[in-house]
């Protein structure tokens, strides 16, 4: 089922975008551009702001995951990573269920070089935190050769094992990072961040960015940009990576349980 919340009056406004909620998930409608002016508006603010890039996969995980459910409905933001998402704001708006469809989706490999680039162009101290060892480092570099005046806090693989926990944060206190880009994967990354939030207290904003740094060094390769405008990435990465099916067997379980919610939701109106 597809919910709105329309958090602000003022359509112009991007600091209080409109809400929907998808499955018992928050995914805000906004762009990159808007994504983009939020970071701005969060860097400036005295506290962590955690960003989530969701997908199908996020909302039917956090289904049956407590604590990934509650990191999310707690995070600042929470993208439309997912086409899936966008389709199924704009199958259920006309029929009733929901407010305006999403926009656009505001994908987490590209946004991280508009977040990097932004650093750069601010004067952010930026962290790059997972991936397999040796990528964040490769991704930093990539990210200081397109901005030669990136400043890179630092940059390690470790993982999201409680047992790491302090002497990773330790890490990133002693880079004073102002942005921190986390590459765990989901539920992993964003149950750290959320976990972490009153214990970075440089760190303005925290997102989790999955496999995006894998995109940035080329361990990955995305799908050519005529697959992803017809919304076919996903097929993509399957045929590239098939190892990822179990995972992939979200989307037709999220495909049903948005149209059965949808049809209950339409029948009660």
């Amino acid at each position: 089922m597809i919910e709105d919340s329309r958090m602000s009056d003022n359509p112009s406004s991007i600091i209080n975008p409109q809400s929907l909620t998808i499955l018992n998930t928050p995914v805000h409608a906004v762009t990159m551009a808007e994504t983009l002016a939020l970071a701005r508006q969060f860097m400036r603010e005295p506290r962590l702001h955690q960003i989530c890039t969701t997908n199908p996969e996020f909302v039917m995980a956090a289904q049956t995951d407590a604590d990934f459910r509650r990191a999310l409905r707690e995070a600042d933001l929470c993208l439309p990573d997912g086409i899936g998402l966008v389709w199924a704001s704009r199958w259920a708006s006309p029929r009733g269920v929901g407010g305006r469809p999403l926009p656009e989706r505001v994908p987490g490999s590209e946004l991280v070089y508009n977040l990097a680039g932004l650093c750069a162009q601010e004067g952010w101290r930026l962290y790059l935190l997972g991936a397999a060892p040796g990528i964040a480092e490769q991704a930093a570099a990539i990210f200081q050769e397109k901005h030669p005046s990136l400043t890179i806090a630092g940059t390690y693989a470790g993982s999201p094992d409680p047992a790491e926990n302090d002497a990773i944060v330790q890490r990133i206190n002693n880079g004073r990072a102002d942005m921190l880009f986390v590459a765990y994967g989901a539920p992993w990354q964003d149950k750290w961040i959320a976990r972490n939030r009153e214990a970075l207290p440089t760190v303005r904003l925290a997102i989790g960015v999955g496999g995006a740094l894998d995109f940035v060094t080329g361990k990955a390769i995305r799908a050519p940009r005529w697959v992803q405008k017809l919304g076919m990435e996903w097929l993509h990465r399957l045929i590239k990576e098939p190892w990822r099916w179990r995972r992939m067997l979200a989307l037709p379980q999220f495909v049903l349980a948005i149209v059965k919610g949808s049809r209950r939701a339409g029948e009660q109106r």
